[in-house]
């Protein structure tokens, strides 16, 4: 999946596609993993975590060879975006996986920062290979507004477009209609048949799950953001080869696997939830990858690449991985066994959500600023201004963890924990739906 980043501007000139269009290569794969995540999680509850697991890889493959056959844009643009199912199913399976396979404690957490650890580690070997190689109301509404928000801009009269506005109006009714509904069948108890994904999860530890699915979601959108722009940054204003652009981001990749590491070392000997505070939802973590957009967002060309370039990766890479990891690991403590996958397919949902909500919205800023500048500078304020948007969701993260955290020390391990009543009546829901 993070093959095709390094080769952007290469498909961008090879198939004629316009820079401002080259986010769509990225974001139709991040599009439709977001909004099929929670269906595929639930169904993988229900039928079996190995079945999807095995759908889903299969499926990656698959069309990852169609991507390689592609001519045009437009084949390229669909099989991205049907390429996205894939992880959708597979990833929450992943997590359900875990969940059962391994006993609640330190083997639990471990397996989890290993499982983690395979972001950074996927991301470098694709990388780096391809620069070496020169059902529900939910779905279509999360589509519907993630493609207006990428096509507002390029639309023959931008937001004003008469189908950009229907489009988002009707994305937006068909998401409030699923979240009542929803909430309808979990207030029937049973009667009707169980929800799809029950509200209640969103309130769980005082509400905390969701202000970590919030800053899941900004936080992925500020490192995707950074990442995207920073790739741009060195191919199109430095002509750099993908190889050469590769190398100047491998620095990104170990710091990912150390902070993995970090994680299974230290795990013994610090409080988990003293960990998740300090270390991922932080001011710490999401500070880190507001640094390295900054570093970016006033980056000039004339500048050794140890004073910008260098850091920019190590801080970008410590605040999402250690997000990511400790985010798995809080999502699997709180939920019920028969809950697993579709939690974590919340929790990758915004992951994937705030990845395709990012980069359009970067996309504006950075066009914004190229056609307000002119002449030889233009196109790096345009890259400046990407960047600040970065650094502006990333800033926001750091706003709601120092709020909405405070106090989520050790007296957090029992505050998840669900009450025999709910947990019976999750039984039997489950049981329905047998």
């Amino acid at each position: 999946m993070g093959a095709i980043s390094i080769f952007l501007s290469v498909i961008g000139e090879d198939l004629n596609i316009a820079e401002d269009k080259l986010q769509w290569l990225v974001s139709a794969a991040s599009l439709s993993s977001g909004c099929f995540l929670l269906l595929f999680g639930r169904l993988a509850d229900l039928f079996g975590c190995k079945k999807f697991f095995l759908l889903g890889i299969t499926w990656l493959g698959v069309l990852s060879i169609g991507c390689g056959f592609a001519q045009n844009a437009t084949t390229l643009y669909i099989l991205r975006g049907l390429q996205g199912l894939g992880p959708a199913a597979f990833l929450p399976a992943c997590i359900g996986i875990l969940a059962h396979g391994f006993p609640e404690g330190r083997t639990r957490t471990i397996a989890f920062a290993t499982f983690s650890a395979g972001a950074p580690i996927g991301g470098a070997i694709g990388t780096q290979i391809g620069a070496n190689g020169e059902r529900h109301v939910v779905t279509a509404g999360l589509i519907l507004v993630i493609f207006v928000l990428g096509q507002g801009e390029l639309a023959p009269h931008g937001w004003r477009t008469p189908y950009i506005i229907a489009l988002l109006v009707v994305g937006v009714l068909l998401i409030m209609i699923f979240l009542f509904w929803q909430r309808r069948l979990e207030d029937s108890e049973g009667r009707l048949r169980p929800p799809l994904m029950k509200l209640s999860l969103w309130t769980r530890a005082k509400g905390r799950f969701a202000v970590i699915q919030v800053i899941a979601f900004l936080e992925c959108s500020a490192f995707l953001t950074w990442y995207f722009w920073s790739q741009l940054y060195y191919e199109d204003h430095f002509k750099l080869r993908p190889v050469f652009a590769a190398v100047r981001m491998l620095p990104m990749t170990v710091a990912g696997i150390l902070c993995n590491v970090l994680v299974v070392l230290t795990i013994n000997q610090v409080d988990f939830w003293v960990l998740i505070v300090t270390l991922a939802v932080t001011v710490f973590g999401t500070s880190c990858t507001a640094t390295a957009a900054l570093l970016f967002a006033i980056i000039h060309p004339g500048a050794p690449y140890w004073a910008y370039g260098f850091p920019s990766p190590i801080l970008a890479v410590v605040g999402a991985d250690f997000f990511f990891a400790a985010g798995t690991i809080f999502v699997a403590k709180i939920s019920l066994p028969h809950e697993q996958s579709l939690a974590g397919a919340i929790f990758q949902t915004l992951n994937q959500l705030g990845t395709a909500f990012g980069l359009p919205i970067s996309t504006l800023a950075h066009d914004g600023a190229a056609g307000q500048s002119c002449g030889d500078q233009a196109p790096l304020k345009a890259y400046h201004a990407a960047q600040w948007t970065s650094f502006g969701m990333a800033v926001l993260c750091t706003f709601l963890a120092g709020i909405f955290l405070r106090g989520f020390g050790r007296s957090g391990a029992s505050e998840p924990e669900p009450t025999t009543g709910q947990l019976s009546q999750d039984v039997q829901d489950e049981k329905n739906v047998q």
